[in-house]
């Protein structure tokens, strides 16, 4: 590598910075991460939950999110309920040694989603097995399904209800969008449910759809 240790830095900070921008500017995304934000607000005036899953950084990403969703975001208010299905080792271990790894989150939105909920699958890649698993299993129940995932989308934009491609291949990138995206979401459903901005405007808006 013929460069230094600042320049590297800097290379990896402005790479970042160029992903968010290129989200910034394409109004496609923008108004993807508003409808989704919408159709979670519908959920929770229901009564439904958010289900989350990835692996590895995106299983990180999931419990982040869920984390954001169940405690708080921004200011005090009462929790929303969303589970990461990343977390429970034993439930993990069981499924994996009885159906395998790619049926992990699957079985678990078998026994514990409903019809009205959303499951937000995480993946780089789009490809990841147990990923599509949980989409195809979200079919059959009737779960409104998110993908977040990289350029390329992979089999699981197919599957998506709605799929959220970032604009970059470098898994490291993709990721640092991808829990950009979580926040804006968890503050976007926070303020309009509980907070005073744009709560009419979000209200009116999930009655004309």
């Amino acid at each position: 590598m013929n460069k230094s240790i600042s320049e590297f830095t800097v290379e990896q900070i402005a790479e970042s910075i160029g992903v968010k921008q290129d989200i910034l500017n394409n109004k496609e995304l923008t108004s993807l991460i508003e409808e989704i934000s919408i159709k979670a607000i519908e959920l929770y005036e229901s009564g439904k939950k958010i289900m989350l899953a990835g692996n590895g950084g995106s299983a990180a990403d999931a419990q982040h999110i869920a984390g954001e969703l169940v405690s708080r975001f921004y200011f005090d208010r009462p929790g929303l309920p969303a589970l990461a299905l990343t977390t429970d080792s034993s439930i993990l271990t069981a499924i994996g040694n009885d159906y395998g790894y790619e049926k992990l989150f699957s079985r678990q939105i078998q026994a514990n989603g409903v019809a009205g909920d959303m499951f937000v699958g995480i993946s780089t890649s789009g490809n990841s097995q147990n990923i599509l698993e949980a989409l195809k299993e979200c079919k059959n129940q009737k779960i409104t399904t998110v993908g977040l995932t990289g350029a390329h989308g992979g089999k699981m934009e197919e599957l998506c209800d709605y799929c959220i491609k970032v604009p970059s291949t470098e898994t490291p990138r993709i990721q640092e969008a991808h829990i950009l995206i979580g926040h804006i979401i968890c503050s976007i459903v926070e303020e309009a449910l509980f907070g005073q901005g744009f709560s009419k405007l979000f209200s009116m808006a999930t009655k004309e759809n």
